[in-house]
C-alpha cells in the first residue's frame, strides 16, 4: 500500500486516484528493445526528464528557504520547476538558481493583479506562465478567498486575453473534461494540466482515467501535463503511456525536501527518472514520445 493511501475518507479523490494508478498494469516487451532516452524537449528547452515539480507554494514552512531549495534540486536534476503563490522576490530568487520555471497564477478577482504577475514572470525569464482555474470555489460553492485574495471564475474571452498578453506559453491548470480542453484549444493556450487539485472535489474522476479522451482532443497540438498522486517512475510511465507529455510531483518531492533539502529533491527526481527508464526499457519504449498505450492493462 502507498504511504499516501492510508487514512482516506470515502469519496476522497486522492484515494480514488491512487487506486486507479495501482489498477494499471504493464505489458512487457523485450525483443528489439533498446536503452531508452528520458530526454524531454519543451518550449525550446531540453531536459533530462519528464518528471517535474508541482506548482507548490509556501515551502518555507516545510524547510527554511524551501522554495529556493526545491528550485536548486530541480536545476541539479535538469528538470522543470513549477511554482505557485509567492511574491516577486521569491520568483526572482527561484529563477536566479538557473532553473527553468513555470509560474502558475491564481484566478484573482482583479485581472490587473493577474496581468502584473504575468508581466513579472516574463521579466524574470520564466519558461512559461499559467493559471490554475480549478482554485475558484470554496467548499460552500462560493468564490474562494485565498490569503485575503478573492478568486473568481474566468470566461473564455478573459483567458484569450491572458494568452495574448504575453510572449510566454500560457498554460491552464485544472483541466478535467473534454469540454474545458476544447475551450483551452480555442483560447490558444500552449499547455494544459490534467488535475483535480489534489482532491478539491470529492469523487473527482482520476486524471489518468480521463487522460486518453483529453489526449484525443488535443491530438499532439499542445503539451499535456498531469499531476495528483504521482509518486514514482512507474506512475510517470503510466501517465506518459496514456497521453501525457510530462508529470508534476508534489508530495513525494515535499517529503524529499523536508528530509534532505535540495539534495533530496535532486535524488528523488533522479530516482523516479531511473524507475521510468527501467519501465521504458522493459516495454520496448525507445523514448518518451514512443510509448505504446497498448502496453497498459487495466486490472
Amino acid at each position: 500500500m502507498s504511504n499516501t493511501q492510508q487514512n482516506y475518507k470515502a469519496g476522497d479523490s486522492d484515494r480514488i486516484t491512487r487506486e486507479y494508478f495501482d489498477s494499471l498494469l504493464l505489458e512487457l516487451r523485450y525483443i528489439d528493445s533498446v536503452i531508452p532516452s528520458t530526454t524531454m524537449n519543451l518550449y525550446g528547452e531540453t531536459f533530462s526528464t519528464p518528471v517535474m515539480t508541482a506548482a507548490l507554494s509556501h515551502l518555507d514552512g516545510r524547510r527554511p528557504n524551501g522554495t529556493v531549495e526545491m528550485a536548486k534540486g530541480a536545476f541539479a536534476a535538469n528538470a522543470v520547476m513549477w511554482t505557485g503563490m509567492g511574491d516577486e522576490d521569491e520568483l526572482e530568487a527561484i529563477t536566479a538558481t538557473g532553473v527553468k520555471v513555470v509560474k502558475i497564477i491564481k484566478p484573482y478577482e482583479d485581472n490587473k493583479t493577474i496581468y502584473k504577475k504575468i508581466e513579472h514572470a516574463e521579466k524574470c525569464g520564466a519558461l512559461a506562465v499559467g493559471m490554475d482555474v480549478d482554485h475558484i470555489f470554496n467548499g460552500k460553492g462560493q468564490y474562494d478567498n485565498v490569503l485575503g485574495n478573492l478568486m473568481t471564475s474566468k470566461t473564455l474571452d478573459e483567458i484569450k486575453d491572458f494568452v495574448k498578453s504575453t510572449k510566454l506559453p500560457f498554460i491552464i491548470k485544472g483541466v478535467l473534461s473534454e469540454q474545458d480542453t476544447y475551450k483551452c484549444i480555442e483560447a490558444g493556450v500552449k499547455g494544459i494540466v490534467v488535475s483535480h487539485h489534489h482532491g478539491i472535489q470529492d469523487f473527482a474522476v482520476p486524471p489518468l482515467m480521463i487522460l486518453p479522451k483529453i489526449a484525443k482532443v488535443v491530438d499532439h497540438s499542445i503539451p499535456i501535463f498531469v499531476d495528483c498522486s504521482v509518486e514514482s517512475g512507474i506512475d510517470t510511465f503510466k501517465a506518459l503511456a496514456l497521453g501525457a507529455t510530462a508529470v508534476s510531483v508534489g508530495r513525494a518531492l515535499m517529503t524529499a525536501l523536508m528530509d534532505d533539502g535540495e539534495n533530496g529533491v535532486q535524488k528523488k527526481i533522479e530516482q523516479m527518472t531511473e524507475e521510468l527508464a527501467a519501465a521504458m526499457a522493459r516495454t520496448g519504449s525507445k523514448d518518451i514520445m514512443h510509448i505504446d498505450p497498448s502496453v497498459i492493462w487495466k486490472k
